[in-house]
């Protein structure tokens, strides 16, 4: 007997719908997209390749009628779904209910060609409940989202591929532009030019701790004399004082003036200001704020949460996880305030449900918000037996959230205490001690939302003060004079990006964290422990983005491009005329820009990055075309890695650049009568032995071509060394490595050698396809270890670090134990330096990272970027067949075929 074919995107899934709905059903996957524009020439078929818009992909001439093809790996996938519905009565397409979730069912409708009748089955939880309901109400598909997704992508294809070429002539290859991750680039290049504008101020006070009724308590002096001390609000960026402050500037020397005059001193209460308010839960979890919290509060990345997120949705777990809305059900609102009062009491559930209404700007489709499925909510004790680590936690985030959105407000109490105190020696200091009681938890029981380090900062710690009235005395118990200094604004964490860009309506949540790997991988940002540090290959790409057309990366426009893929959504908006008036009209008429301004775009102003300058001369952080560097008048400076642009004061700049004029006379010479240089070059310092061939490109960061025949010798300085302190007799033991040792018991020679992560010993290996390398526990055994401890390593099995006398080496540190798998988490040794481990994974420490200063939350963070990297491994693909014929467009455009 034939039956139903239902199709959706993922095995997962498809498991999960197929218990469901039993024996009678046939539940297959289509493994994500069928089709899509060619990703390269090899896909075009050669009759096609002569067109103009063959390279595009896109026939921007007949209706921006799209070339679609089917990537070789799909083709067996599309003839196993054809002969499946030969024998179906019915075909269900099940994909996501979201614009790239209704393309798939369109797609797979092009392709598939059924002869039988076509359902399109939507809902936004995995539940039998939820699944029967679908069955049962299904409708066509909506070519209004259709449409809007092919915008989308076709507009993204035009932008790419118009604009990345000019990147590659202008700046360097391999760089990509694109309409949402250019504008992410621009907001993370821009808060490092706040930076690097940003100047500090310092700034003194006293912290004094004051005791009554034997309870201590913080308190801190505002004011001298009737006169404001400075804070920390008084200076702007420039680190001046702001126009119209009149407040006392205290230096050191002031400040422990005052912190002896209070001492012992008893400051009476003037005022006490005591204040009840209430704090209200967070609505559910939308795609942003879940994947903010999970950066927050566990620690993710966008990445990382997103796909947790989706294995949660595709076991059954949660509810849709790409949504706008904060919205709960009624299904949901019973389950939520059931589980309130079984689980806390009646004190703690409101009278009458919560509703949360409200969307953010450019909201997509109307989903509920992420909360657990079902209509009573699994307990993450329950799912954690169930799923990973990953999953589970974030469930636990989502269910905490879900349930905190109804439950009673928190009820607080602050209070602001002021006290004038006497001053030994004359004088009068104003104090204020600043507390906060909780008076009931409410909705705080089960859940509290988590701060970036900007947001956390600019609250102020506050204690719990005894009970105090106006003309209460207290002691003063001790007082301190206290330096300050202000803050630049801090660079952008994941969690902050994915809040900014949403904030600003640009691009979608649920692809916040493509992006970020994109602008990661191009190399245009690098992560410093959690914070998103911009390259000067970031910012040369942001300034060629503004010298072409500053709409390519302006916030508003951007967004409002989003507005209008909304409208075409709705059935609002034609597709066509939107794509029109992006590529040929005036919004902002890319073919224009791509053929008329590119040329006037002058590669040297838009890599230059103004420092200052010294004796009237710029000096500039340059973009070049091995790597960046200082250039100052005729003087030029590699920038080593690492090195971030607000780092790059007018002083570091300097020291580069007479560390690299120092280079170009030698330190001494070999006894062959060799000279031997000290220079800086990409990954820091090193010595060469002997002199650079002509045209060198490495030498002093130029950017003169040619590549020498041979290289002059060179090895990089240890660690342990400083430059300024450098002797001859040190760098020509540098210039013996790598140092044979002799050979190993199979015969091989055994090398000990200085990489760029450290030490280590090589041999080769006949028959491998690699030599055999073992880290060795110091720099400084490179010049002190034997052949026969060389050959004791390498007795030892591959991966055991070996300490004194054979025995394997200790960790560095023990952090403790992850809370999600119970493993034992320590710092070791190894041959690319200390790194943390789980047992399971390794995760090396970023550079300049102190061993000593790393911390369980840090090191939990690092293994898990490196679980989430560590399996995307690129496979090479097959051979694709070329496409045979453009798409069609629907009607009236052409059909797509």
């Amino acid at each position: 007997m034939k039956k139903p074919l239902v199709i959706v995107e993922s095995p997962a899934k498809a498991k999960t719908i197929a218990k469901f709905l039993g024996k009678d059903w046939l539940v297959e996957a289509s493994i994500g997209h069928v089709r899509d524009l060619p990703s390269n020439a090899a896909e075009i078929s050669p009759a096609l390749k002569k067109e103009p818009w063959a390279r595009l992909g896109v026939d921007v001439d007949h209706g921006y009628a799209p070339l679609y093809v089917v990537p070789a790996e799909k083709r067996a996938k599309i003839r196993e779904l054809k002969a499946l519905l030969k024998d179906a009565s019915a075909l269900y397409l099940a994909t996501d209910e979201d614009r790239e979730g209704e393309a798939i069912s369109w797609h797979l409708l092009e392709l598939l060609q059924p002869k039988v009748p076509v359902k399109r089955m939507v809902f936004h939880e995995i539940t039998k409940a939820a699944i029967e309901k679908a069955v049962e109400n299904c409708r066509d598909v909506d070519t209004s989202l259709v449409d809007a997704q092919e915008a989308r992508r076709i507009l993204d294809r035009l932008y790419g591929y118009e604009v990345s070429p000019i990147l590659w002539r202008k700046i360097a290859p391999r760089l990509s532009a694109g309409r949402v991750q250019s504008v992410a680039t621009r907001l993370i290049v821009e808060r490092e030019q706040e930076r690097m504008a940003f100047r500090s101020a310092a700034w003194w006070d006293a912290q004094v701790t004051l005791e009554r009724t034997a309870v201590a308590f913080p308190a801190q002096v505002v004011a001298l004399d009737g006169r404001a001390l400075a804070q920390g609000r008084d200076f702007g960026s420039d680190g001046k004082l702001l126009p119209g402050k009149s407040v006392l500037l205290l230096d050191e020397a002031g400040a422990r003036k005052l912190a002896d005059g209070l001492a012992g001193s008893l400051p009476v209460a003037r005022k006490v200001d005591q204040k009840e308010f209430h704090s209200s839960p967070k609505p559910p979890f939308t795609t942003s704020t879940l994947q903010q919290e999970a950066g927050r509060k566990l620690g993710m990345t966008a990445k990382r949460a997103m796909q947790a997120a989706q294995r949660l949705y595709e076991g059954g777990f949660i509810t849709y996880m790409r949504t706008d809305s904060i919205a709960l059900s009624a299904q949901a609102l019973n389950a939520a305030r059931t589980l309130v009062n079984a689980r806390y009491g009646a004190d703690y559930l409101p009278r009458t449900p919560r509703t949360w209404e409200g969307k953010a700007r450019n909201a997509q489709e109307a989903h509920e918000a992420i909360r657990p499925a079902g209509e009573s909510f699994k307990e993450p004790d329950d799912v954690a037996r169930e799923m990973p680590a990953d999953e589970a936690r974030l469930y636990d985030l989502i269910w905490k959230r879900t349930v905190a959105s109804q439950m009673v407000d928190a009820r607080l109490r602050s209070v602001a205490a002021t006290f004038d105190a006497p001053l030994r020696g004359g004088g009068k200091a104003e104090l204020v001690a600043r507390g906060r009681t909780t008076l009931f938890d409410g909705y705080l029981r089960a859940y509290v939302e988590g701060k970036d380090e900007h947001d956390a900062g600019g609250e102020a710690e506050e204690a719990t003060l005894p009970p105090l009235q106006q003309g209460d005395e207290a002691l003063v118990l001790a007082a301190e004079a206290a330096g300050h200094a202000t803050k630049p604004p801090a660079r952008f964490t994941e969690a902050g990006l994915v809040q900014k860009l949403e904030e600003l309506g640009v691009g979608r949540p649920s692809t916040y964290a493509s992006i970020i790997g994109t602008i990661v991988d191009r190399e245009y940002v690098v992560k410093r422990g959690a914070a998103l540090v911009p390259t000067p290959l970031a910012f040369a790409v942001v300034n060629l983005m503004l010298a072409l057309e500053p709409k390519l990366v302006d916030y508003s426009f951007t967004a409002d491009m989003e507005n209008q893929l909304d409208a075409i959504a709705r059935g609002e908006s034609k597709r066509n005329d939107f794509l029109e008036r992006f590529y040929r009209g005036d919004q902002p008429g890319l073919k224009a820009i791509v053929t008329e301004r590119a040329t006037g775009v002058d590669p040297k102003k838009v890599g230059t990055i103004p420092i200052g300058s010294k004796d009237g001369t710029p000096i500039s952080l340059r973009v070049g075309r091995y790597g960046p560097y200082i250039e100052h008048g005729e003087l030029r400076a590699s920038v080593p890695e690492g090195l971030a642009p607000d780092e790059i004061t007018v002083e570091k700049a300097l020291e580069l650049i007479a560390t690299a004029s120092q280079a170009e006379e030698p330190m001494g010479h070999a006894a062959d009568g060799q000279p031997v240089f000290l220079r800086t070059g990409r990954f820091g310092p090193y010595v060469q032995l002997g002199l650079d061939p002509e045209g060198d490109a490495e030498k002093g960061g130029s950017e003169k071509g040619g590549t020498p025949a041979v290289k002059p010798k060179r090895a990089s300085l240890l660690r342990s060394m400083n430059p300024k302190s450098l002797t001859l007799e040190q760098a020509l033991q540098l210039l013996t490595l790598p140092r044979e040792l002799g050979d190993d018991v199979d015969g091989q020679k055994i090398r000990a050698a200085l990489g760029r992560f450290g030490p280590y010993l090589v041999k080769d290996v006949p028959g491998a396809p690699k030599p055999d390398y073992r880290n060795l526990k110091s720099e400084e055994q490179l010049f002190t270890i034997t052949l026969d401890e060389a050959r004791a390593i390498y007795a030892q099995p591959k991966g055991q670090r070996m300490g004194r006398g054979g025995a394997a080496a200790p960790p560095l540190r023990e952090l403790g134990v992850d809370p999600a798998t119970q493993a034992k988490v320590v710092i070791k040794d190894g041959k690319y330096g200390p790194y943390c481990s789980d047992g399971e994974t390794n995760a090396s420490l970023p550079k300049g990272a102190k061993v000593e200063e790393c911390t369980l939350e840090e090191a939990l963070r690092l293994l898990a970027e490196r679980r989430e990297i560590a399996p995307t491994k690129k496979k090479k693909g097959g051979r694709r067949t070329p496409a045979k014929a453009p798409a069609k467009k629907r009607a009236p455009s052409k059909s797509k075929g």
